[in-house]
């Protein structure tokens, strides 16, 4: 039973550290696009270095938790043989995949132009994708990972 535990620790105790490391990027992305919106009297110069650094931590973002973060947290919920957490985690992940577009879109539009005359406009619907985006992000966290912390720590 006791080696059971090790693993478990170890085995989600990763997991742990792959989330933690995501939601530091996601951290960083907000930085930046907090930096890009208030760059609204700058010039476009400034604005569009700012611009594209947003759009490669996004991307980067977006990649890790469809390939690497949502995998661990729906592999958790069934190791644990958890199917109401993986029922709610499969409503969240359909406003999460249902921003990916808008974000992607977003992410295409800024690298194949340097008008960015629609930008603040853009930037605005964009901060409301991402708060769909991190609200259903954190209720599968919630519900698929952190609801099982107390059976990997005992």
């Amino acid at each position: 039973m006791l080696e059971n535990c090790q693993d478990a620790k170890e085995r989600w105790g990763g997991v742990s550290q792959i989330i933690d490391r995501w939601l530091a990027e996601r951290q960083e992305m907000l930085v930046r696009y907090c930096s890009l919106s208030n760059h609204q009297k700058k010039p476009d110069d400034t604005r569009g270095e700012t611009l594209r650094t947003l759009c490669q931590i996004m991307v980067d973002y977006v990649s890790a938790g469809h390939f690497e973060v949502y995998d661990q947290l729906i592999k958790e919920g069934q190791d644990f043989g958890d199917e109401k957490a993986l029922k709610e985690g499969a409503e969240h992940f359909k406003v999460v995949d249902a921003t990916t577009e808008g974000i992607l879109d977003f992410n295409d539009k800024y690298l194949e132009t340097d008008d960015l005359s629609s930008l603040d406009v853009d930037l605005s619907n964009l901060g409301e994708t991402l708060e769909a985006r991190f609200a259903a992000e954190d209720r599968m966290i919630a519900v698929l990972h952190s609801a099982h912390k107390d059976l990997v720590d005992e």
